[in-house]
């Protein structure tokens, strides 16, 4: 069984002076506004495809972590994860990293960390984005 969602984006105008929206069409849940300034420079209350980018990848490694966790007999109580996602003009998206903290029972932090790893590199959003040069994770136990 396979899943489809969509977003949309509309664009008015040039690249530096114009502007768009993005639209979570799937969920509903929101339109967004977009500009070079707010993926360039200074985000400026708009979003942009690197933060959606990071959304989404943020999300599905939690996913793919809580689930390798489980499947090792360790699930996680908690996952917060955080990715940035560099962005350079005129070269494009140079690195993104993952920087995850966690709360498992009975897990030591050498092994958290190497789960961690397992799930970045198995998560389907680090699979689409391999062309990215950097993909980092940084984990740690909650303390």
């Amino acid at each position: 069984m396979s899943a489809i969602r969509t977003a949309s984006a509309h664009w008015e105008g040039d690249l530096f002076t114009g502007s768009g929206q993005v639209s979570l069409e799937s969920s509903g849940v929101g339109t967004y506004d977009v500009t070079w300034a707010s993926r360039a420079e200074e985000p400026g209350g708009k979003t942009s495809p690197e933060e959606l980018i990071a959304a989404a990848h943020s999300a599905c490694f939690n996913m793919a972590f809580s689930n390798g966790l489980a499947k090792a007999g360790t699930p996680p109580t908690t996952l917060d994860t955080t990715a940035a996602v560099t962005f350079v003009p005129g070269t494009g998206i140079t690195e993104i990293t993952l920087s995850t903290v966690g709360s498992v029972p009975g897990m030591s932090a050498e092994d958290f960390q190497k789960a961690a790893e397992e799930a970045k590199d198995g998560c389907p959003v680090s699979q689409a984005l391999k062309a990215v040069p950097s993909i980092t994770v940084e984990a740690r136990l909650a303390d």
